[in-house]
């Protein structure tokens, strides 16, 4: 699959992969600090942003399209970072082709299996109407009756575009409803990466937590994990300074 993507910077390649529900413009002002440093590309995953849609959405599929990616634009070699789904992908890649990945960064998110937890998420998203809404602000009204917290909604209706017909959704909203145990999904046995790998932890998640620190070793030998003060799962948007420093003090 042909990815969308977005290209800025300049010096060694940068790859970032956004997280479920989310798109390479959520990295925006992350890149702006780091383009003085790298050629960043922010990659919509499949069924995200702007990249196609399809039937099929898992682990397998969305590393095989970040290969093809890297192959297209001839990156033999790249910085390869990833925020919770789009860590998971880029962690399976880096078992898969570690020869393609210099160092690793991955934010907020372990190897191992998550339990599905975003049913009132997609019960909200799903509520929607979009033959019938007429604003955004109505999208936001109805989805409060879901998720009470403004700013998971502002970041969920980023992904709602407007075109000649009305509202439409970036996301593949049925497929990724009807599959959403895949994103949970640790690890396959059998494989490491033993390149330098960076894990970043939000202090206020519980997505990385102490009894993670095997598996991380058992895949990533060459591992260190940081937290983020006063951040949450989205650390890139709550302490993006912090994120900042860490990713330059690792990569450089």
């Amino acid at each position: 699959m042909k990815l969308n993507f977005k290209k800025l910077g300049s010096d060694k390649p940068l790859v970032i992969l956004h997280g479920l529900f989310g798109s390479a413009d959520n990295w925006f002002s992350i890149a702006r600090e780091l383009e003085k440093s790298f050629t960043l590309y922010l990659v919509d995953q499949r069924n995200h942003g702007d990249s196609p849609h399809s039937d099929e959405w898992s682990y397998e599929v969305m590393v095989e399209d970040l290969k093809e990616f890297l192959d297209d634009e001839g990156l033999d070699q790249v910085y390869l970072m990833g925020h919770s789904m789009g860590g998971k992908t880029a962690m399976n890649f880096a078992i898969k082709y570690p020869e393609r990945v210099e160092k690793l960064i991955v934010a907020d998110i372990a190897p191992r299996y998550y339990s599905v937890h975003h049913q009132k998420i997609l019960e909200g998203l799903n509520a929607l109407d979009l033959k019938a809404i007429k604003s955004r602000k109505e999208a936001d009204d109805i989805l409060a009756q879901y998720i009470p917290e403004l700013g998971i909604r502002q970041f969920l209706l980023k992904s709602l575009s407007r075109d000649s017909n009305g509202f439409v959704w970036k996301i593949n909203l049925p497929v990724i409803t009807k599959n959403i145990e895949e994103v949970g999904k640790a690890l396959e046995e059998g494989g490491f990466y033993d390149g330098p790998a960076l894990f970043l932890a939000g202090e206020n998640s519980d997505y990385i937590q102490q009894s993670d620190l095997d598996d991380m070793q058992k895949f990533f030998p060459n591992y260190e994990v940081e937290f983020i003060s006063d951040a949450g799962h989205w650390l890139h948007a709550e302490q993006p300074k912090a994120m900042v420093e860490e990713v330059l003090k690792f990569l450089k």
